[in-house]
């Protein structure tokens, strides 16, 4: 059975778009109420259970300590020293993807924020933790998205929908795999291997490749998850995350547009609302309805969701009926 998506963004994580085979149209929704500041401030008060991230944690003070900083920030920050170290990117790398975000962010009206910042300005913003400053950090959002998923019989008894009927093509989840703890490594800790492994299970169900793909939105929940999930998600090989950035191929212009939205980082983080509010954006970049961020010759669309301690999600979205849609323009 095909499955089709019509998008509502209320605001500006997914946390499952479940098909029912029994139901021909769900309604699936995402919201969240933040606390203020980080997200140590979202827990539950401190008891004896174990969290988790606990093991994750282990990983960071066995490799470069622990620091009073939001643990979320070390995680990531820790994840991009060690790209540093082993593969040579540089720290102007990660304020280039937080820059390109703010500028995506500007033709957005659900963003969060809405400002173009320079990139001195990023640069230069006040840290959250080592290198990593405000403006390469999500903020803490309030929001909500929903999604409408129908199959196809609900279709062909409404036929005039057809037109806007978005298709998931294919959809991975997945969960860490022991390399995270074993390996002692920081980029392997936020789940690396485990998006790699179901990046290449959607490649190989829906016959799709990234040089079939024009727009994605992933998890930027910090400027270094997005650089490192370019590698994971094989946009290029191990190590080579920042020659996208190089070469500009991460926005308008280059190979593909990456968090058009503005990203986690400008658009903002609401944890529940996050995926369904990605799907709402790739949905309406398929359907052409973007306008000044408007995605040129969008086919076929990509997205990618994270959790630490954890679990991890891909998907591919194309137009069911591209004939219908394009009469439509």
């Amino acid at each position: 059975m095909r499955v089709h998506l019509d998008l509502q963004d209320f605001s500006s994580e997914n946390k499952s778009l479940k098909v029912v085979s029994n139901a021909d149209v769900v309604l699936c929704s995402g919201f969240e109420k933040m606390a203020a500041g980080s997200l140590e401030k979202l827990a539950s008060p401190i008891d004896d259970r174990a969290l988790s991230v606990d093991k994750h944690i282990e990983v960071m003070s066995e490799t470069y300590g622990l620091e009073p900083a939001p643990m979320t920030a070390q995680m990531f920050g820790n994840a991009a020293k060690e790209h540093m170290e082993k593969y040579g990117s540089k720290r102007e790398h990660y304020a280039k993807i937080a820059y390109k975000n703010h500028l995506h962010s500007v033709h957005n009206p659900k963003s969060q924020f809405t400002k173009e910042f320079s990139l001195d300005q990023v640069m230069n913003a006040r840290k959250i933790y080592d290198f990593m400053g405000l403006l390469e950090c999500s903020p803490t959002s309030d929001g909500a998205a929903a999604a409408i998923i129908v199959s196809d019989r609900f279709l062909e008894k409404n036929p005039r929908l057809k037109a806007q009927a978005v298709e998931i093509v294919g959809l991975k989840l997945g969960t860490d795999l022991p390399s995270v703890f074993q390996e002692k490594s920081n980029i392997k800790m936020i789940g690396y291997d485990m998006i790699e492994k179901i990046s290449k299970e959607l490649y190989a169900e829906t016959k799709l490749t990234p040089n079939d793909v024009q727009v994605i939105e992933l998890h930027d929940c910090f400027a270094p998850n997005e650089l490192i999930t370019y590698e994971a998600i094989g946009l290029c090989e191990l190590g080579k995350g920042h020659t996208i950035v190089d070469r500009n191929d991460n926005t308008y212009g280059g190979k593909w547009v990456i968090n058009p939205s503005g990203g986690l980082i400008s658009k903002g983080h609401p944890i529940g609302a996050t995926g369904v509010a990605q799907a709402v954006e790739l949905s309406n970049q398929l359907r052409g309805r973007c306008g000044k961020r408007q995605v040129p010759n969008c086919k076929v669309a990509m997205q990618h969701n994270i959790g630490i301690g954890g679990a991890g999600v891909v998907g591919m979205y194309r137009m069911g009926f591209p004939q219908q849609a394009q009469s439509k323009l």
